[in-house]
């Protein structure tokens, strides 16, 4: 057990946006949030989940729908609470413990920011180990937990119940639900026992984004080799390419951020061209004419100089930028894992190759 204080958040979200594969909310507005809530409130306290009893209740906590829409639009922080009310009388029991769905930097650090208000611990795990974009893409949808029923709460007081009859079907309705109220909301369900979580959630995420978010920001400042080298190997990132942004095709529909940001390569890579498309996260990339990477391994566009992560809804036209991409959990590895994350699952004709794997074709 630890406590998470306004020292540990700007990591936190650094590393989140890393894993968010583009995706799962900026982390500008997430780190605001939670700093706030933390200074409010005080330190959250934070258990491993081995440490979680297993006759608690525990759920995750998240934001639903446009990264872009979120950055505007934001919570005012009521929606917690209201959340969890609504929540806890539909299923009769108490929500001990707050976790992550995803590792996002906007959805890593709302859990850090409602846990902070409710005064109950976070847990050190989430459902993905990476951002998706469906609700009902996650390990505890692999492991059996149902969504329903789930509660959608939006800004301005509106709270929606969803019951339904698989978990495709919460991402269905409450994609709609999130549309009707403006693009963004926060959703609480899922909800499970301490010992369900255990066999159900990846593990450790916290801890990992941090890790990252360290590495990143101290990269800089290494001297005995290249910050880049020392980024790469700490990370344990794959680069596949570095360039210039010459594009951006971004639209917001169905309560998600489509696009493709065109890459132009420079230096060692001039004379190359790719792109990486998205649907609030990265889905596949690709160099001339091969696709170098697809989900569910995690596939990051970041700072050619700093090596801080861009999300989909920051690409801008002239950025120089590097191609990573990084092994997803092994869950997603599974045959069940690869049909709900990986590229057949998003109408993509190829087959998904481990990152480790497409390095050694045409990474560098």
């Amino acid at each position: 057990m630890r406590f998470i204080d306004v020292s540990d958040i700007d990591d936190i979200a650094l590393g989140s946006a890393l894993l968010g594969a583009g995706g799962g909310g900026d982390p500008y507005m997430g780190r605001l949030e939670a700093i706030a809530a933390v200074k409010k409130h005080g330190p959250v306290k934070m258990f491993d989940a081995q440490e979680v009893p297993d006759d608690w209740t525990v759920a995750p906590i998240c934001g639903v729908g446009a990264p872009t829409v979120a950055l505007e639009k934001g919570s005012n922080g009521s929606e917690y609470a209201r959340a969890r009310e609504l929540l806890e009388a539909l299923i009769g029991k108490k929500i001990d413990a707050f976790l992550l769905s995803e590792a996002g930097g906007l959805n890593s650090l709302v859990p850090v920011s409602a846990a902070a208000r409710a005064g109950i611990p976070l847990v050190n795990a989430d459902g993905m180990g990476r951002a998706f974009p469906g609700i009902e893409q996650d390990t505890f949808s692999l492991n059996g937990v149902p969504t329903s029923p789930m509660v959608f709460v939006d800004e301005k007081g509106n709270r929606t119940v969803t019951e339904t009859i698989d978990n495709s079907w919460t991402e269905t309705i409450g994609r709609a639900v999130t549309t009707a109220c403006g693009g963004q909301v926060i959703c609480l369900g899922s909800s499970m026992t301490g010992e369900k979580m255990k066999r159900s959630a990846v593990l450790g995420t916290v801890d990992l984004a941090q890790r990252l978010g360290r590495i990143i920001r101290t990269a800089k400042d290494v001297r005995d080799e290249a910050p880049r080298d020392y980024f790469l190997r700490e990370t344990g990132a794959y680069l596949f390419m570095t360039g210039k942004i010459s594009d951006v095709l971004r639209e917001t529909r169905d309560g998600f951020n489509f696009g493709r940001a065109v890459l132009e390569g420079f230096g060692e890579d001039k004379g190359k061209t790719g792109f990486v498309e998205f649907q609030n996260e990265n889905l596949y990339a690709q160099i001339g004419d091969d696709v170098v990477m697809t989900v569910p391994d995690i596939i990051c566009l970041v700072d050619h100089d700093t090596f801080t992560p861009v999300p989909t809804d920051a690409l801008k036209y002239g950025k120089r930028v590097m191609l990573i991409g990084l092994p997803c959990d092994d869950a997603w590895r599974t045959p069940a894992g690869v049909a709900l994350g990986g590229p057949e699952f998003f109408g993509l004709s190829v087959p998904y190759v481990p990152v480790e794997q497409t390095h050694e074709r045409f990474g560098r």
